[in-house]
């Protein structure tokens, strides 16, 4: 028996590109993002999941509400889908972080980087590797969908490949994008990732965004 876990990322926020949003509070999605939610709901029609879970930062738990609207689900919140804490980093701007030699090594050894004041990734792949591991006890020959962030998925998937955490940057996770992961215990294997084809308008008619 095997689980299969959608990763979703959330859609495109509001907040402005260049600050690092982190766990900041009151970030929503943007027009865009309500879009690109709308389209990703679509893939995800009634019956097609056992569970949907979501990160409790907002413009996840707002993503999930179109997935909610489709699949006839009401998301459970799992704070270990959450976004890494970036500590001091959270709110500030990209420009200012570049020339923070901790924000450099963060990048360059990943393995063993912490934010300051935040979580050291260690901690993150932890947390990340509780969640699958909860997910497959729960649900061992189920589908789930799990709403969350960018890092939060490129972790699952490094680990599934056995590849370190420095690797992130070979790999590509756009907003609303799914990637797929089957699990069973002991071991699993990478199904799909950053599947995007739901941003094409021309694949499925794009609702009215929901008041979310």
């Amino acid at each position: 028996m095997a689980l299969t876990l959608h990763l979703l990322r959330h859609g495109v926020h509001g907040h402005p590109a260049e600050v690092l949003a982190g766990r900041m509070a009151g970030v929503s999605l943007g027009y865009e993002g309500k879009q690109q939610a709308a389209r990703l709901a679509h893939r995800f029609p009634p019956h097609s999941l056992d569970a949907l879970v979501t990160s409790p930062l907002q413009r996840c738990r707002e993503t999930a509400a179109y997935i909610e609207e489709a699949c006839g689900l009401t998301a459970t919140v799992d704070p270990d889908a959450a976004e890494v804490d970036f500590g001091e980093w959270t709110g500030q701007r990209f420009s200012a972080l570049e020339a923070d030699p901790r924000w450099r090594n963060w990048n360059l050894h990943r393995d063993e980087a912490q934010a300051p004041g935040g979580e050291p990734m260690e901690r993150v792949r932890s947390r990340v590797l509780a969640m699958l591991d909860g997910m497959r006890t729960l649900h061992s020959a189920g589908r789930v969908a799990v709403v969350t962030h960018a890092e939060i998925v490129r972790t699952a998937v490094l680990h599934i490949l056995g590849l370190p955490l420095q690797a992130y940057d070979r790999l590509e996770v756009a907003p609303a994008s799914i990637t797929t992961l089957c699990l069973w215990p002991g071991g699993g294997r990478l199904l799909g990732l950053n599947d995007v084809s739901s941003h094409h308008p021309a694949l499925v008619p794009a609702r009215e965004a929901l008041a979310v």
